[in-house]
């Protein structure tokens, strides 16, 4: 689970390397985030020349979380660690790559460009 003040890595090329969450998007009082789920923060150490400056307040979706994530079919999943991928207001990803795997309900979201592009779906 991702809340407030938590600290992520960046999934993917955009030239962030960490994020931090502000909030959790898609209701009125949410507290957490799982994954699937789209988060606002800042950009925490991104590189010179990458698409996004460092404290650059963005959106992003949670694509890998160490806390484990009950599929409806009984099983469950989850990361060695809490990973995003950042997005613009379309929810398009900013970045061309997706680095490490990502859980399946990224795709079933409705967030197809990023199933796309990483390299494995679990």
């Amino acid at each position: 689970m991702v809340q407030l003040n938590t600290i992520l890595k960046v999934a993917d090329n955009s030239g962030a390397k960490y994020f931090e969450v502000i909030t959790v998007l898609g209701g009125s009082n949410k507290k957490f985030g799982r994954i699937g789920d789209r988060v606002s923060g800042v950009v925490k150490g991104a590189n010179p020349d990458g698409n996004v400056k460092d404290h650059q307040k963005c959106h992003a979706v949670i694509v890998r979380t160490k806390k484990e994530f009950r599929r409806k079919d009984g099983t469950y999943i989850k990361f060695d660690d809490n990973a995003v991928v950042l997005i613009n207001k379309a929810g398009e990803p900013i970045g061309t790559a997706v680095f490490g795997p990502i859980a399946r309900e990224i795709k079933d979201k409705g967030y197809n460009k990023i199933a796309s592009l990483a390299p494995e779906l679990l």
